[in-house]
Formats: structure tokens, C-alpha cells, sequence
């Protein structure tokens, strides 16, 4: 398994890190759903990333996070010292809200992606960004894929969401149906933020994971939650969100988000295209 990296990449140069790259994506590719995950095994520096990561995080966390993750947090009670592997993730995760991990090499096929989330999966990579920049990845890595998703994963609500979105994404048959489900999930799940109270805390996993995106998103265009808005635009995943959608409350997202992956399809979605463009 040979994993491509772009020149802009920070561990393009360094054939260590590249190597490991390739081995670790390696265990994903032969495995089989049911069984368990190939363990990872993770080096002292690779640990001491994770350490530093959470530690930075779960400061703002505190701040910046809304109450259901922060329970979700408490709740699965991840290492702060070291990687867990992903089987160990799932064994925490499973008796909580039912879902499990299954290994991704690299990006996931959208259908496949969201699909299984219906079952209760969650595809995760098992590497973990460049030691050189602790606090930046150009791709989902573990930090994104356990810190950000399965905390939240850890709360009801949320896991609900989850299995409502991957439901809708195996109800709908056009791509362009399944690009609006995906694109409202990335606005919601993903980068999604909620008042509590006077205050505008951050559920999405992509914000709370990024030790740098966390501190600025308060300041960028808040747009009210709307179906037809975020299935239409368009967004950059290599940088900061600079358009994020605002639920008025956990609630309100159930109803407007939920609501619509629980019933939608292919005409629904292309009634709310037409609306969007």
C-alpha cells in the first residue's frame, strides 16, 4: 500500500514518516468488518503527539465546546497519554451508543462513508499527523477521527444524528442527492455550531479537532441553519471554514437536520437544490 502525498504535505520529505504512512494503511486494506482491528504500533514520538494534542485541546475544549460533547468526552473517557488503537475505541465506544470503528487507508468512497454509519460504523484512519507541525494535518487523522467524532459519538443525541444521516445517505439514489446529504453533514456534523444560552459553542468534530480553527471560529460568517444553503455551497477542505451554519440549540438541529436525513429523498433533495441555487 503506497499512500500519496502531495509536495505540500509536512511529511512529504521524510521517508520515516512515509513508511509508516504506508504500513499503517496497509492494516486497513485486507480487513474485515466483524473482526477485529489490526493493531498499530505507535511510536514514542507518534504517543507524545496524541499527549500534546489532547492536552492543548481539552483546554478549549472547555471553553468552546457544548455541553453534549463535553458529557460525550467524560463518558468514553479516551487515554490523554498515548494513542488508543481504534479496536480499543470501539470496546469504550460499543456499550455506549452501539457504534464501532472499522479502518479506513484512506479516504472512503461517500456512499461506503455514510452508509454504514446506519449500521453503526464509523470509518477512521490510524495514523496520526507530522511531528513537525503537532497542531496542523492536511487530511483526517486520528486526532480528527477519535477526538473529534468519537466523543461525540459518545453522546446519544449526537450518535442518533449520525445513523439518521447514514440512513439517508443509503435512501438516496442520485450522486447529486448524495452530495447534498453529505454537504449538509459536513455543514452540521462536521463544522457545525450551536448557541447555548448567549454563547456560540462548537459541536462539529473538523472544529474540535483543529487547535487552530477553534479559536477562530466565532469570527467568521454565521449564517442561520438552513437546508437548501448548506447543500449548495461550496466548501475548501484544506482550509478554515469561513462560512459556518448556526443551530439555535441541539433541538433545533434534531429537528431541521434530523428531520430532513430521516425522511429525505431524491425528489426532496432536488426540490431544496433547485431552492438553493
Amino acid at each position: 500500500m503506497v499512500v500519496e502525498l502531495s509536495a505540500s504535505h509536512p511529511g512529504f520529505a521524510d521517508p520515516v514518516y512515509r513508511a509508516r504512512r504506508n504500513a499503517i494503511a496497509g492494516l486497513a486494506v485486507n480487513h474485515e468488518r466483524g473482526t477485529p482491528i489490526p493493531l498499530a504500533e505507535y511510536t514514542e514520538q507518534e504517543h507524545e503527539v496524541w499527549a500534546l494534542v489532547t492536552r492543548e485541546l481539552a483546554v478549549k475544549h472547555a471553553k468552546y465546546a457544548t455541553a453534549e460533547y463535553l458529557a460525550g468526552v467524560t463518558r468514553l473517557g479516551l487515554p490523554q497519554d498515548r494513542i488508543p488503537q481504534l479496536e480499543e475505541v470501539s470496546q469504550l465506544l460499543e456499550p455506549l451508543t452501539g457504534f464501532r470503528y472499522l479502518p479506513a487507508a484512506g479516504l472512503v468512497p461517500l456512499r461506503d462513508f455514510y452508509g454504514v454509519l446506519a449500521d453503526g460504523y464509523f470509518h477512521s484512519t490510524q495514523y496520526i499527523r507530522h511531528h513537525s507541525v503537532p497542531f496542523y494535518t492536511p487530511e483526517p487523522d486520528i486526532v480528527h477521527e477519535v477526538i473529534g467524532h468519537a466523543n461525540a459519538l459518545a453522546n446519544d443525541r449526537y450518535a442518533a444524528l449520525y445513523r439518521l444521516a447514514g440512513a439517508a445517505a443509503r435512501r438516496v439514489e442520485t450522486d447529486a442527492a448524495l452530495q447534498f446529504v453529505s454537504k449538509v453533514f459536513w455543514f452540521t456534523l462536521e463544522f457545525g455550531v450551536m448557541l447555548e444560552g448567549a454563547e456560540l459553542k462548537a459541536y462539529g468534530a473538523g472544529i474540535l479537532s483543529s487547535y487552530g480553527e477553534i479559536e477562530e471560529f466565532r469570527g467568521m460568517d454565521i449564517r442561520p441553519l438552513d437546508l437548501s444553503a448548506m447543500g449548495t455551497t461550496h466548501y475548501d477542505i484544506t482550509k478554515y471554514q469561513d462560512v459556518l451554519f448556526r443551530a439555535d440549540s441541539l433541538q433545533h438541529l434534531e429537528d431541521v437536520v434530523g428531520g430532513f436525513w430521516d425522511t429525505c429523498d431524491d425528489d426532496i433533495v432536488h426540490k431544496l437544490l433547485a431552492a438553493g441555487h
